[in-house]
């Protein structure tokens, strides 16, 4: 016999209404009510566990300023519905903002939310957000992130990697004073961008001096009102600089540029991203290109896998960015 709302209304000893709301995601309903009635509503066939009917991806904001309408964003988003696709699967696009008023009924939605795979864009994350999402009904999978003691799939960019291999490329190229210009908000795709600075100037027998670190707000204007107020202390300058994405190059290069600096001739600067805009800003950015669709696409695949019950365990899928060398660095070696 089919177990219907019913059933669920007796075995949990809920109201009908109340079973009802909470299968449907109405607001009313606590989250440790939620949590019981599709503990049940599971066991007794109601639901699927693992069944999959759309596949949805939360944009999860801090600050808003990371996570914002970029070609980056939009070239995942395209990777994810185009596999979603792929599988005869709906994509819904959400945004989760920790700072909105109804943002605790909204998560508690998502954990609850029944026949669906979860798309985690954890980009602006700390350590302390992800905790609640290790318990989410449906399957879900971090993209854009890491959390060492979550226990959650995840598929993310080869930041540190990406980042040592750019800092190697300005050693080979002469530099020998390499700065940094950090996004001031410390997201850990950025702390890892910074790992791997280091990393590459070590490796070259070098150090990252801190009276070569900017702090800069990682958008294009930001940058640039940032950069321009640091270059009116006159401070001591590098050769070089390493940006956290090509947000920061592309604000800094122009508050170089109408500061008299001329790139690459005087300062060189490398971004992080391949945005469209690095390739027809003047110079020309050199930047590391990062598979945007194909994080997407993995993420889907992996999601899909978790929902069939396939791979015991948890994995962290890293995928590598490409160098891509244009006219923003100058080869110092040929004086």
């Amino acid at each position: 016999m089919k177990v219907n709302i019913k059933k669920i209304s007796e075995i949990t000893g809920f109201s009908i209404a109340t079973v009802s709301n909470a299968l449907n995601n109405k607001r009313g309903v606590s989250k440790e009510t939620a949590q019981r009635i599709f503990q049940v509503a599971m066991e007794t066939g109601y639901l699927l566990p693992h069944g999959i009917q759309h596949i949805k991806l939360v944009i999860y904001k801090n600050s808003g300023m990371v996570v914002a309408d970029t070609p980056f964003f939009t070239a995942l988003i395209n990777g994810v519905e185009q596999e979603s696709r792929a599988a005869g699967l709906e994509t819904l696009v959400c945004s989760l903002d920790r700072q909105a008023p109804d943002f605790q009924a909204q998560l508690d939605q998502l954990l609850t939310a029944p026949n669906c795979g979860l798309l985690l864009l954890a980009t602006e994350m700390e350590p302390e957000d992800i905790r609640p999402f290790e318990s989410a009904l449906s399957p879900l999978v971090v993209l854009d992130n890491w959390f060492e003691e979550a226990d959650l799939d995840a598929v993310l960019i080869g930041n540190t990697h990406a980042a040592c291999q750019a800092g190697k490329y300005l050693a080979r190229m002469g530099h020998r004073e390499i700065g940094y210009l950090k996004g001031s908000l410390r997201i850990q795709n950025f702390l890892r961008r910074e790992a791997g600075l280091v990393q590459a100037l070590e490796a070259a027998g070098l150090v990252l001096s801190p009276d070569f670190c900017f702090s800069l707000t990682p958008t294009i204007p930001g940058a640039c009102q940032d950069m321009a107020a640091v270059l009116e202390t006159a401070p001591a300058l590098p050769t070089a600089f390493f940006a956290d994405n090509d947000m920061i190059a592309l604000g800094a290069m122009r508050a170089l540029q109408e500061k008299g600096y001329r790139v690459p001739e005087d300062i060189s600067v490398i971004g992080f991203d391949d945005l469209p805009y690095g390739a027809i800003s003047y110079p020309a950015l050199t930047t590391v290109q990062v598979p945007k669709e194909e994080m997407g696409r993995q993420g889907v695949r992996r999601l899909l896998e978790a929902a069939k019950g396939e791979g015991a365990c948890r994995t962290k899928l890293q995928v590598l960015g490409k160098f891509v060398e244009r006219e923003s660095v100058k080869d110092r070696n040929k004086g």
